[in-house]
């Protein structure tokens, strides 16, 4: 484990506790909405506006923790506020409420995003950036796998009980909470700003930003525009004759690859090239999605789940590696803040856009044109060359 610090030891198992906590309720989530008389394109909206408002904190906070620099108790307060989300959902079922619920979570997200992840770069040598961020992934999705399974044994116990099971996830959230005061700043003689930058002032990073950077994240954010919420691939999966418990455990078995093949795919992606592997991941995505568009067999859905996790190991950690290259150290967190801001505003955009095409023309038309995109910004991503490391 050469290479792995303490600060990233420590950010892992926080993230490892909180997505213990969330991917708990993922899977039962539009099962638990649609419960509550939630239809498929108000959950496209609630996806959409959580993520919207993620989008905004992650570029604001971003640059804050730059200019102040400080990361650690961004990370901390972002991951109480998700910590406290959850048992909000099963206080009260009102609609208004589950939305402040849903969006105190991803506030959390965005407070901590730009900050955690230029922690993770600032342990990482140029040649490691892969490995590191891949790492980090690998821990966070391996919360992915504890969490549902959780879940699982719970119902399996207590059938459709899912509201208790919002109570019982604040218990890691705990967890991680305590861990991440473990955290600690690195000291650094660099000035200061102690004045609150305007709400918006991170997009202006944009026309400041290097070349490579706007090329990489116009590729990013045509796609993201096009790849709407994992919720939709487990609606899918519900409607092809998958059960409550099918549904979990396929959820489950894409997590472990997930989890399993991040850390591996980010070595090979600081030897072969970043650019590289996140191609590939691109392409295994486009084949999940037209997979998914004629696939009724519940047995194949395991084989396309399968490659979803080596997508999502080749694409997450791998893209935020290569924009922690190509952008200049001091602004690492808002460079990132940035994109992930941006990121979700087309995130909130595809939610919403997939939720209203599958209700007008069902899930095979909305699958298919996912895929079509991705083929096309794959072919754009050919034309981009690979990142040159460098000393920031």
């Amino acid at each position: 484990m050469k290479h792995i610090t303490r600060t990233v030891w420590v950010l892992s198992l926080v993230s490892l506790l909180t997505d213990t906590a969330s991917e708990m309720l993922y899977p039962i989530m539009p099962i638990y909405l649609k419960t509550i008389g939630f239809s498929i394109v108000l959950i496209g909206i609630l996806e959409g506006v959580a993520e919207a408002t993620a989008g905004m904190s992650k570029g604001y906070f971003g640059k804050l923790s730059d200019l102040s620099g400080r990361r650690v108790p961004f990370v901390q307060i972002g991951y109480a506020f998700s910590a406290v989300s959850k048992p909000m959902m099963a206080v009260f079922i009102y609609p208004l409420w589950i939305f402040l619920a849903r969006t105190i979570d991803r506030f959390g997200k965005g407070i901590r995003t730009g900050a955690r992840d230029a922690l993770l770069s600032d342990e990482a040598t140029q040649e490691t950036k892969g490995k590191v961020f891949g790492f980090h992934r690998s821990m966070d999705t391996l919360g992915a796998v504890l969490g549902p399974s959780l879940a699982l044994i719970y119902l399996y116990f207590y059938p459709q009980d899912y509201r208790t099971l919002f109570f019982i996830a604040f218990i890691p959230g705990l967890f991680a909470i305590s861990a991440s005061f473990y955290l600690k700043d690195k000291k650094t003689d660099e000035p200061k700003q102690k004045t609150l930058p305007p709400l918006f002032s991170f997009l202006n990073y944009w026309s400041v930003s290097p070349t490579n950077y706007k090329k990489v994240v116009t590729g990013l954010l045509v796609f993201t525009l096009f790849n709407s919420s994992d919720i939709f691939l487990l609606l899918k999966a519900k409607e092809s004759g998958l059960d409550d418990t099918m549904i979990i455990g396929v959820y489950i078995f894409y997590n472990l690859i997930y989890a399993l093949s991040a850390f591996p795919i980010g070595i090979i992606a600081d030897r072969v090239g970043i650019k590289t592997i996140f191609v590939i991941g691109l392409a295994l995505f486009a084949t999940v999605y037209f997979g998914m568009s004629v696939n009724t067999n519940r047995y194949l859905f395991f084989g396309l789940f399968f490659l979803y996790g080596i997508y999502a190991s080749a694409t997450e950690g791998i893209s935020k590696a290569w924009i922690s290259i190509i952008t200049d150290k001091k602004d690492t967190a808002t460079a990132i803040g940035t994109y992930s801001g941006l990121q979700s505003i087309c995130t909130m955009l595809a939610s919403s856009l997939t939720g209203l095409i599958w209700f007008q023309c069902g899930a095979t038309t909305a699958f298919i044109t996912t895929a079509a995109v991705t083929l096309c910004v794959m072919i754009y991503f050919l034309t981009i060359s690979e990142p040159i490391k460098r000393m920031n």
